[in-house]
């Protein structure tokens, strides 16, 4: 399994041969941010927008993004 980094924060690279997509999650916060691409070259662009998505998120719910667990 590779995994992808992006802005301090850690993400899974795995395919799903079942489904034919390649997914992912972010690794080492409690909440659950799953992406998906249908290709390896989209992957790590999708997983960037999680994170954007994950800390926007937070904002507008008036609570801090957790960090990774490094």
């Amino acid at each position: 399994m590779d995994i992808l980094k992006y802005k301090d924060y850690e993400g899974t690279a795995e395919l799903d041969m079942v489904r034919g997509v390649c997914r992912g999650k972010i690794l080492f916060i409690n909440d659950l941010v799953t992406y998906e691409a249908a290709l390896p070259s989209r992957l790590q662009k999708e997983f960037e927008a999680a994170v954007d998505d994950y800390i926007e998120t937070c904002a507008t719910l008036g609570r801090p993004p957790q960090k990774s667990l490094k």
